[in-house]
Parts: structure tokens; sequence; C-alpha cells
């Protein structure tokens, strides 16, 4: 049986059978889309060659520094490195790029596996998670060379008037709703909190020069971007979705990455697996207690005043990161009543 056609996306069974066919990766018996972003889709591959992972690249990445054949190549020496990255496979040609009709792809190893969160992890594996994470960012900059200067060096904090502005505009879009639902009712509340929060908070916005060191960061390292194991020890085989490969500060990724992977239901973290997480990933990638205090300031200030899943619900009507926004919205208060545990949990 033919694949399922895609033609929004130009990904007919024609389409699959040339591109399969640069690679000499057989012809296609199923398709299915497995993931759907902002600067790709991804397609399950089945074909009397084996199976694959289809990347369909929707466009550049405004924040990109490397074009996406040098991605590939650092992927590459990432993986000539040891570590668990899964590079893309090169067609009859060399490359690792396929235009087709103006439309980019990329043919990768199909990689079994599972996603895993915080909650899934031990501390001995949360210990691993911090060493692989700094492992990375020691290694990219061997791969690729010291990172060029940043765009915006001060990297200015969001400034509290902006924050009262967009406040005022979500709240807008939701009391002119005709019906109001249960997700209405929490980001309502979960604003005008965030409005005295920051309010009270405002005197704590992070300096221009409390910037931690630039480098070379994956730039969206979380549980969906790293697969473990199936079956057998909790290792991990794949860090994926390399689309973000850029220069920022390195441990304020690492603080994103444990504020998702350690994010509990009711908004709080936990702080054992962070500790354990964070001394791993200080000695791994040779961060400092400071540069990690920094870094911590920095992202909580950050999500105090970002909203992007309630700009994406009500402004894009995209309703994807829906089911995160409870938990989400919940760790800004805690993390400000527990600044200082979550400040420890980094740099002990």
């Amino acid at each position: 049986m033919p694949p399922t056609p895609d033609p929004g996306t130009g990904l007919t069974h024609r389409t699959l059978t040339a591109l399969l066919r640069r690679y000499d990766a057989g012809e296609p018996v199923a398709c299915e889309r497995v993931a759907e972003g902002l600067l790709n889709r991804g397609y399950r591959l089945a074909t009397t060659r084996g199976r694959f992972f289809l990347k369909h690249h929707l466009g550049g990445d405004p924040e990109a520094v490397i074009p996406l054949p040098g991605r590939h190549r650092a992927t590459a020496a990432l993986a000539a490195y040891g570590l668990p990255v899964v590079p893309p496979l090169a067609d009859r040609e060399g490359r690792t790029v396929a235009v087709h009709r103006s439309r980019c792809y990329a043919l990768h190893p199909w990689v079994e596996g599972r996603h895993r969160h915080g909650g899934q992890l031990s501390r001995g594996q949360s210990r691993r998670l911090g060493t692989l994470l700094g492992g990375v960012h020691r290694a990219l900059e061997r791969v690729i060379g010291r990172a060029p200067q940043p765009r915006s060096p001060e990297r200015e904090a969001v400034a509290p008037a902006d924050t009262y502005v967009l406040i005022d505009q979500l709240l807008g879009r939701i009391r002119a709703r005709a019906r109001r639902t249960a997700f209405d009712e929490l980001a309502e509340q979960r604003l005008l909190e965030r409005r005295l929060l920051v309010r009270d908070h405002a005197h704590q916005r992070p300096d221009r020069d409390q910037v931690p060191a630039e480098g070379w960061v994956h730039g969206d390292f979380h549980p969906l971007n790293l697969i473990y194991r199936a079956e057998g020890p909790v290792e991990p085989v794949a860090i994926v979705d390399w689309d973000r490969l850029g220069v920022r500060p390195r441990a304020e990724e690492a603080v994103r990455a444990a504020a998702i992977f350690y994010l509990r239901p009711d908004g709080s973290l936990e702080l054992p697996k962070v500790r354990a997480y964070a001394r791993a990933y200080r000695r791994a990638a040779g961060a400092s207690p400071a540069e990690l205090a920094a870094a911590v300031h920095r992202v909580w200030w950050e999500r105090l005043n970002d909203f992007w899943m309630l700009r994406w619900h009500y402004e894009r009507g995209d309703h994807r990161a829906d089911h995160q926004f409870p938990a989400a919205a919940a760790l800004v208060p805690w993390w400000t009543r527990n600044g200082r545990a979550v400040r420890d949990a980094f740099c002990d």
C-alpha cells in the first residue's frame, strides 16, 4: 500500500519515491507524520530497505547562525566524538540536504526509543543528563570553533512596561470572548497574578552585565528532543532537532532544560534531581556556580515576563501547547517564592 500523501507539504508518493531514490533507500511502503513544528515536519518512513525519519525543513530560522548543511556537519562531528547524535544520511552525491521542487528535506536513520521527563529519571540518571549537556557544550566549541560575537551582545532583559502592555492585550482578547472556557479562566487568573509579580519584583530585572558566558548550544534541549533506549538501561540514544543550534549563554540552556525536565504538574521543580543534574553539568561544562547563579536569575526573569503559550493560543489559534500551560504558569509564582532554594540547587 502506498504511503498516505500529505499534499499540504507536497509529500506525495511520487515525491517520496524521488527522494528515496537519491539515497538508494528502497521504495516507500508506509509513511506517517510524527512531528509538526514551526521549523519542520517529520515523518516515519518504512521502505523496502528499512525504516527512516524524513525531515521536511519548512524555512529558515531567523535566529540560525549556521546554514542547514553546516548544522549537519556539526552533528556528524559530535557523533564522531561519541555523543548520542544521529546525523542525516548522505545521498549518492554526498549531500545531506535534498531539495525537491523548492522544498528542503533531510533523511535520517530511524531511532527506536522513548522520551522521558525528569520524574522518570533517578538522581543518577539526572547526573548523566547534566554530564551529557555539559559534554555537548564543550564538544560544540571543539567541532565548530570559537563562537562569534552575538548579534545582541547586551541581551537586554524584558522591561516591565512591555510586559504590562502584553498582559493587557491578552486580557482584552480573553474578555472579548463570547464563551469562556476553563482555559480562559485560568489564563486570566495567571495574567492578573503575573502583573502583580512583575510589579513587586521589577527592581530585580537583570542588569546588562549579568550575562553568563556565551557559546554554542543545542538551542532547544528538552525531553521531546532527547530519545532514550526503549528497553534495557536508561541511556540516551539520540539528541535530535538541531534547528536552533546557535550562540547563546550556555548556562541559561542548562537552566531552561532543567525547568522543563524537572517540572512537576503542580508547578514545582524536583530540586534534589536538579541539584544532581546541575553539579554534573558544571563539572562537564567547566561552568562556575556564579555563572549558574546568573543564569538562574535571568531565566526566572524570562519566565516571569514570558507568555508564549498564551500568545500561541489567543493570537495564532494554535493550541498545541495548551496542555503545558497549567504547570508552566504555576512554576512562575512557585519559583518566585522559592528563589533561594532554586538558586542553591543549581549552584551548591
